[in-house]
């Protein structure tokens, strides 16, 4: 389904003003109650600017409720509103630690993993542990991604390429949305991944250009998982002696739904890749 930009403006700008049921946007767009349903789907996974709610789940009473995902005003607590600010105005990964976040997260809803690597290139070579092609074969309907500079690309755990997976599951029909740095350093990564819409056929990963200083990957709106690295070259006086690896997961509700709108607001103001790219070979043209 091709999303039309005046139905779509109209469901975002009614939704804007107070939450809504399906019929009644249904209603408000002269369409029947299935096409409204689709539209709103399409909207939610391809800009995050509205999100839906069931009320009632599993009764014969259950009503799915529409609202508007991009408040102005993210944060909802003081600690939430400091985090926020460091994310959004930071550039690389070493200028926030996402155990800030994970911290006060309910010990129930969460759980770490600590990884010590001496010889092998955690970059290239995943472990059994992490089970990051566990992770994201988890996802049935979208995979949102905080990246550096796409690394991950070339990485395999065990025998199994990543970038398999994503093409797996772009096969499925699972999106993949990415903020990252399209730059001259990690193109290659990018181009390989946007390859694989044109050997599928359809459009399902998009990347767009922003500095920021997160690694984490959001499955499905149900679990985040969140990467920190500590490098002995950065330390002094033999404080750390081997590369370490935190991952930090966590299942709040509350706090998925406020690094997702963390990731849209990102992502609606980042620069598509497509047009980095187009910049890049003119530069490349001009000098070769």
């Amino acid at each position: 389904m091709v999303l039309d930009q005046e139905i779509t403006r109209k469901i975002c700008d009614f939704v804007r003003l107070k939450p809504r049921s399906i019929q009644e946007i249904a209603e408000h767009i002269k369409k029947n109650w299935r096409t409204a349903e689709r539209y709103i789907e399409k909207i939610e996974e391809e800009t995050g600017f509205i999100s839906t709610r069931i009320f009632r789940k599993g009764t014969r009473g259950a009503l799915k409720i529409v609202f508007w995902n991009l408040a102005e005003d993210i944060h909802s607590t003081s600690f939430q509103a400091e985090l926020l600010d460091k994310i959004m105005s930071r550039w690389n990964k070493g200028d926030f630690t996402p155990f800030d976040i994970f911290q006060y997260v309910p010990d129930n809803k969460k759980k770490a993993l600590v990884e010590y690597f001496d010889k092998i290139d955690p970059e290239v070579e995943m472990s059994e542990r992490q089970d990051f092609v566990g992770l994201l074969k988890q996802a049935s309907k979208q995979i949102l991604f905080f990246s550096g500079n796409l690394s991950w690309v070339n990485s395999k755990q065990g025998k199994i390429q990543i970038i398999n997976i994503i093409r797996e599951l772009v096969k499925r029909n699972v999106s993949v949305k990415i903020v990252c740095r399209v730059s001259m350093v990690g193109l290659d990564n990018v181009k390989k991944l946007l390859a694989i819409n044109k050997e599928v056929g359809k459009d399902m990963i998009e990347i767009r250009h922003r500095y920021q200083p997160l690694r984490a990957v959001i499955i499905d709106n149900k679990v985040i998982r969140l990467r920190e690295r500590k490098d002995p070259e950065f330390y002094t006086h033999g404080e750390l002696e081997k590369k370490i690896e935190m991952f930090y997961e966590i299942y709040d509700h509350d706090w998925i739904d406020w690094l997702q709108k963390i990731f849209w607001k990102m992502f609606s103001t980042g620069i598509p890749a497509e047009t980095r790219m187009k910049e890049m070979e003119k530069i490349r043209k001009a000098f070769s």
